[in-house]
């Protein structure tokens, strides 16, 4: 009958995945100390090149020597000259100016004297240098002592004496050449003082010579305001006229109020300042006193009485006196109001000629303050600069330095470089550090298939599980594992495998099975022979079939020699079935081997022959399983998986890449087979680096229970 292939339910296409190495992200923190581990020999053999390289460095590298000098910087005498100090410059211990003197320990002019002072051309270690200032540069070096004014110089060489030498004669010319830039310094700041005081001294006597000049020009007594002439004339002056306009207004006044009072018709004499005149007042006395006599005498004499007569006579001449004294008076306040005016007007004229020569007076007087204050601050200037002269003067004869040797360089007696403790010490962190990164980066670059993850994400194909290595050296114990061996790691692992398979996709419709792999030798046919074995060990009827009719090897596993095997019946050489099957020791298993091989096993495969084959093999069994050749091989387990009715895909741990593998599962699929799930074979649980030693452990303590109660072995094998 026709066969008729199940639906495929493959998984999306596996090249569409992103590249696998993104996965080291996932990995934690055991997977690395497994990594480690299982690259243990690479890691040692990167320390020991470390280590090696190390011994090697200390035993050649030259001893070097170093010779420490420790000086004192410290701040310029206060008493020196300094011109920017002195018109407002920054102060010389401030940060930059130790940090230039740091500098300047390390300055080309000042090695160039060391260099020469030494000879150090001569010198082996600096004979073969190009720049000879400059390697010995490398070799000083200048350590400032915190919140101290204290530095140490220090310089390395091979010769312990000679570093003594160079470091002496540094801090030598360092302390002779900071004297000398002191000395250069102040005769410097000597010739400038002396010719600013010689200017400076023109410039005064000049200024001072303008302001006397002016002085006189302008033939002013005094320019100072607490004794000003010009403003104490002014002053009286401007009393004189306020005291007579007031006079002046006064008078005119009286005058009015005069006029208005005759005008009236009123007496004259009646008129305040008439009548209080001292002439009016005794004439009004008088002519009062003749009047009251003449009152009596009228009463005792006659109007003729010569008395009478006499009196009226007095009276009349005293009447008309008064009148014409009247008159004097009143023509003597109008001359006094006419003195007043006149008066009055003078003195203005006087206050203006000396409001005149006040404003000259200010005027020269801003002149004369604008010079004196140039004399002034020229003279201020040129005391000053006298002063600073004296000073330098004085600090020309002192010699001190205040750069000063605190403490003499020794000959050192012990070696600094190399630093044997160091150098061992960082070959060996070094070494591991390498040896661990190296073995993490190779293991980064490895994309074999190790793990459930790989097959899952990188595959995208279902994971059946793990196949611990088989350790025997006898193939028919390989073979038959869960026969001899059925309470075994290795068996229980196929018996898991046997359920996945029996769980998956299709379970019961997997009557037929093609057991292959990538390549040769990753144990696909050791997959078969126990898969089948743990199947008939269910119960079920089943047979084992060698299609590697290229390296046929499970007749020799099992000990059988049947001549007549599965290439004999595709090329039509015999059409019995049963003279194809071979009975096994295994109870319900039965096997037919590929005894006779053939070169044209790919047209045998794809014969209706085939077919027919595997029609038969259904009918007479519940289990089939067909051990095929690697797919990167031959075509021909295309050809037979695609007959079937799943395929078990078999990958060697840490042996096949996964791209390969992919490759491998791509074609699968695009023939049409349905893979049922990718399993892990010979992986070493039992290994203490190994990634799956945990699962072997607890796998093993928890079977092993089952191993020392024969009662349960029956539950184990029937699972």
């Amino acid at each position: 009958m026709a066969y008729q292939a199940y639906p495929q339910t493959a998984p999306a296409d596996p090249v569409s995945l992103p590249p696998a190495g993104g996965a080291m992200g996932s990995m934690t923190l055991r997977h690395y100390w497994h990594v480690l581990l299982e690259r243990r020999w690479l890691v040692i053999m990167v320390l020991i090149l470390s280590v090696a390289a190390s011994v090697g460095y200390v035993v050649k590298a030259p001893r070097i020597f170093r010779a420490t000098v420790r000086l004192q910087i410290d701040p310029e005498s206060e008493t020196g000259v300094n011109l920017r100090d002195g018109f407002g410059g920054v102060s010389r211990m401030d940060p930059e100016y130790l940090q230039t003197q740091y500098k300047n320990l390390l300055s080309r002019s000042l090695l160039e004297r060391v260099v020469k002072a030494e000879r150090l051309e001569q010198d082996p270690r600096y004979s073969k240098e190009m720049d000879i200032v400059a390697a010995l540069a490398k070799d000083i070096t200048v350590t400032p002592i915190r919140m101290t004014r204290l530095v140490e110089v220090s310089v390395e060489h091979t010769d312990p004496r000679k570093a003594k030498d160079i470091v002496d004669r540094l801090a030598n010319e360092f302390i002779e050449r900071n004297r000398l830039l002191k000395t250069g310094r102040m005769m410097s700041t000597l010739q400038v003082l002396r010719s600013q005081a010689q200017q400076m001294e023109r410039e005064v006597t000049e200024l001072e010579e303008a302001v006397q000049q002016y002085r006189e020009k302008q033939n002013f007594v005094s320019f100072d305001a607490g004794s000003n002439p010009v403003a104490q004339s002014l002053s009286q002056v401007q009393a004189r006229y306020a005291d007579a306009k007031a006079t002046a207004e006064i008078m005119q006044a009286t005058i009015r109020e005069l006029d208005a009072h005759l005008k009236a018709g009123r007496p004259a004499e009646t008129f305040p300042s008439v009548a209080n005149d001292s002439r009016v007042i005794e004439l009004q006395k008088r002519l009062t006193g003749y009047r009251t006599d003449l009152g009596a005498m009228l009463q005792r004499y006659g109007e003729k009485h010569p008395a009478v007569v006499t009196l009226r006579s007095q009276i009349a001449e005293t009447e008309k006196e008064l009148q014409q004294t009247v008159k004097d008076v009143i023509e003597t306040l109008r001359k006094s109001a006419e003195l007043r005016q006149i008066e009055l007007a003078n003195l203005e004229e006087n206050l203006r000629y000396w409001e005149q020569k006040q404003q000259e007076w200010n005027k020269a007087k801003t002149t004369y303050d604008v010079l004196q204050r140039k004399a002034d601050a020229s003279r201020a200037l040129f005391n000053m600069v006298l002063s600073r002269l004296s000073e330098a003067e004085v600090m020309q004869r002192d010699t001190a330095n205040n750069i000063n040797i605190v403490d003499p360089a020794t000959i050192p007696t012990e070696f600094v470089k190399p630093n044997i403790p160091v150098v061992l010490t960082a070959g060996v962190l070094g070494g591991i550090l390498l040896g661990i990164g190296l073995a993490l980066f190779v293991n980064y670059l490895d994309d074999s298939i190790k793990s459930q993850d790989d097959v899952e994400l990188h595959l995208q194909m279902p994971f059946l599980g793990y196949v611990p290595s088989i350790k025997s050296a006898k193939e028919v114990e390989r073979y038959l594992q869960c026969h001899l061996h059925p309470q075994s790691n290795a068996s229980e692992s196929i018996r898991s495998i046997r359920a996945a398979v029996a769980l998956g996709d299709h379970g019961e419709k997997l009557r037929v099975l093609t057991v292959t792999s990538t390549i040769p030798s990753e144990g696909k046919s050791i997959i078969a022979a126990n898969l089948a074995i743990a199947m008939a060990q269910t119960g079920y009827r089943t047979l084992l079939v060698d299609a590697d009719m290229r390296r046929p090897r499970l007749h020799k596993a099992f000990q059988l020699h049947n001549p007549v095997g599965l290439p004999a019946y595709l090329h039509g050489k015999t059409d019995q079935f049963e003279e194809l099957v071979t009975a096994t020791e295994v109870p319900n298993l039965d096997m037919i081997s590929c005894a006779g091989g053939s070169s044209q096993s790919t047209e045998l495969v794809a014969s209706r022959r085939m077919v027919q084959f595997l029609d038969e093999a259904r009918k007479r069994y519940d289990r089939v399983i067909l051990d095929t050749p690697p797919v990167s091989a031959v075509s021909d387990p295309l050809v037979v998986a695609s007959l079937s009715d799943g395929c078990v895909f078999v990958a060697k741990f840490n042996k096949v890449r996964r791209e390969h593998a992919r490759k491998t599962l791509r074609r699968l699929l695009d023939a049409g087979v349905h893979i049922c799930g990718v399993l892990l074979n010979d992986i070493d649980f039992e290994g203490r680096d190994s990634y799956y030693y945990s699962y072997y452990f607890y796998q093993n303590r928890y079977y092993s229970s089952y191993r020392s109660r024969p009662d349960q072995i029956g539950a184990v094998r029937s699972t």
